[in-house]
């Protein structure tokens, strides 16, 4: 199972880069984690931001794999738990699904990457910074394999 995200921004910071990576290598050939990054619109004193956002989605959508679950994280969304999202991703994998989940920019996710989302998580009541949440997602995806696989990470 190949899980796509697909994320607004560029050139993070190291600690952002380095905390992904870190969790991304350590998933095997089960579940391979792929990032794709979408360039942020220019934002501005002017800015017209409903328009970057757009634009944002637009390019969001067409990185999506053909035929992948798409899912959107959004504060609105679906609490899930750790337990809940290995139980979700078991599901998948034994679907033969791939997965693409979504990562809005500073405004969050376009409405139409809303939309063509078939879940929507929600991964705390609290917002939190797109780039933190490439750490965070990708941690959490490794912990919830290191679940089905009986690995002693998840305590």
């Amino acid at each position: 199972m190949r899980v796509r995200l697909i994320a607004v921004g560029t050139k993070m910071p190291n600690w952002v880069t380095q905390g992904y990576e870190e969790y991304s290598k350590r998933l095997n050939q089960d579940v391979t984690l792929e990032l794709v990054e979408i360039p942020a619109g220019k934002r501005g004193k002017n800015a017209d931001v409903e328009r970057i956002t757009h634009k944002e989605g637009e390019l969001m959508l067409a990185a999506i794999g053909q035929g992948d679950h798409v899912i959107s994280l959004d504060v609105p969304g679906k609490r899930i738990s750790t337990e809940h999202l290995a139980a979700r991703l078991e599901q998948l994998l034994q679907g033969g699904q791939h997965i693409s989940i979504l990562i809005g920019g500073p405004e969050g996710l376009a409405p139409q990457c809303k939309q063509s989302a078939r879940e929507s998580w929600s991964l705390s009541d609290l917002t939190l910074p797109h780039p933190l949440v490439r750490v965070l997602i990708a941690e959490q995806l490794y912990r919830a394999w290191s679940i089905l696989k009986g690995h002693p990470y998840h305590r």
